[in-house]
């Protein structure tokens, strides 16, 4: 595979993985997430929060933490 960081990502949309806060807060915080486009199983993991900035994980990574990848 060759290097998650040199892939463009420009067309990937981050969607949240989560209905927001359980408290009783606003519901604004939110881990956001996409596929990392022509990877077969490479992802993005953002905040949404904090948009534009993204980490990139393999979907072994992921799924070794207990993130289902097929939700992305």
């Amino acid at each position: 595979m060759s290097s998650l960081y040199l892939a463009f990502v420009g067309d990937a949309v981050l969607k949240p993985l989560c209905g927001g806060n359980v408290q009783e807060e606003e519901q604004e915080t939110c881990v956001t997430a996409a596929r990392i486009p022509g990877f077969a199983d490479a992802f993005l993991l953002g905040d949404s929060k904090l948009p534009g900035v993204a980490l990139r994980f393999t979907g072994a990574e992921l799924r070794a933490v207990g993130i289902d990848t097929s939700r992305i």
